[in-house]
């Protein structure tokens, strides 16, 4: 394959730039490449500006309000927004969701829940884990018994990103228990405003409120939000992880990374020189650079076999893998840069308008958040350990 754009290509990269100079306020590209917190209406402004252009939901189809790009555009486009510091598209209702809707929603989910997800009338947030059921998810307990024209679940989801953010939640639930786990499991959409439903906080290592516990009591869903046919759930569960687990690889995430880790190694000095020129914290930056680089003609790869009308198989299990590894790396060696800088954290620092005395470099605020959070990425989306059972079942048979 051809790892080089083409001139169609190169311009339509001239146009993202073009508009991402125009309309990425400022003060949002600063929040992000300085490591701040971003509130609900910081992610909320991003969606409506994408929206506004239609560049939002940039792999749906036309006909769903998709642009029609190819899929190294989509590749160049959300590369381009990550270095340039654009805040994330939350994925839940976009990347996840939608998806799995255009391919196995009834015509009346599509007509009414796909325009509310661009538009922003709903916030998605994803049922999946739960206590004993994360990266075996088949495992999962919580139940939804059929009683006539609704569904009564009960159960417990939890590491539910954004879940307090959210007024509705898309969930995997057991609908049968005398089959194989896989086959009884279905998938439905639930307003988080339904009485039964209390979401609890869980505040995570670096001292966030990210994630939360969903609890299910007596919950009547109406039968209509189920999305295709009743215990076929987990064929949409790992149609929707396919998506999930490319996206987690973060290309552009990690090139922004490396080019923030490269100006702090430049900034920070020991022994009187810059960071950058201690031969072995440099070696460390060119290896974890060079498996970046590997990584982008993996994913290059897999958006050549997307765009010849495939979809991802072990190739996504594979960029997961690397991806979140690669992230992490990073994410650890700004922590080790920034030495004792990193240790005297200040969270209030991470919030907009925050004028309390810096302590060293810019980058210095969010180094030790960063890295813990960034612990979570070879869990999530199914752990690594998971991955790689999957790649050795998909490629060596085993």
């Amino acid at each position: 394959m051809d790892l080089k754009f083409t001139a169609e290509e190169e311009a339509f990269r001239s146009e993202v730039l073009a508009f991402l100079n125009d309309r990425l306020p400022q003060r949002l590209a600063s929040k992000v490449s300085n490591g701040r917190h971003l509130t609900r209406d910081d992610m909320a402004q991003w969606h409506a500006i994408l929206h506004e252009n239609g560049w939002l939901a940039n792999h749906w189809p036309q006909e769903y309000g998709g642009p029609g790009w190819s899929a190294v555009q989509k590749f160049i486009f959300e590369n381009e927004c990550a270095i340039a510091g654009a805040p994330r598209i939350v994925p839940f209702g976009v990347n996840m969701l939608g998806p799995v809707l255009i391919k196995y929603g009834s015509e009346a989910q599509k007509r009414y829940w796909l325009p509310r997800i661009l538009d922003g009338s709903d916030w998605w947030c994803q049922g999946y884990s739960e206590p004993g059921a994360g990266s075996d998810l088949a495992s999962l307990r919580t139940t939804a018994v059929r009683d006539g024209d609704h569904y009564v679940v009960n159960g417990q989801k939890t590491w539910t990103t954004l879940g307090h953010y959210a007024n509705m939640i898309f969930c995997l639930v057991r609908t049968a228990t005398d089959v194989r786990k896989q086959e009884g499991i279905s998938f439905l959409l639930i307003d988080m405003n339904t009485p039964g439903i209390e979401v609890r906080p869980i505040v995570t290592l670096e001292g966030e409120h990210e994630v939360n516990e969903v609890f299910f009591t007596d919950v009547r869903v109406p039968v209509a939000n189920l999305v295709g046919e009743e215990n076929r759930g987990w064929t949409y569960a790992k149609y929707l992880l396919t998506y999930e687990r490319t996206n987690i690889a973060g290309v552009g995430f990690s090139v922004a990374a490396l080019a923030r880790l490269k100006r702090a190694a430049q900034k920070i000095t020991r022994n009187g020189k810059p960071l950058a020129e201690d031969p072995q914290f440099a070696a460390r930056i060119a290896k974890v650079e060079i498996d970046l680089e590997n990584m982008k003609t993996t994913n290059l790869r897999v958006i050549a076999a997307v765009a010849g009308g495939g979809v991802p198989g072990a190739e996504s299990s594979m960029l997961k893998i690397r991806g979140t590894e690669i992230r992490q790396e990073i994410s650890s060696l700004l922590r080790r840069a920034m030495g004792p800088y990193a240790a005297p954290f200040v969270d209030e620092a991470l919030e907009e308008g925050y004028t309390g005395e810096a302590i060293g470099p810019i980058e210095a605020a969010s180094a030790a958040a960063q890295y813990f959070n960034n612990r979570k990425l070879s869990i999530f989306g199914g752990s690594n350990e998971i991955q790689k059972n999957i790649i050795s079942k998909m490629i060596l048979g085993l």
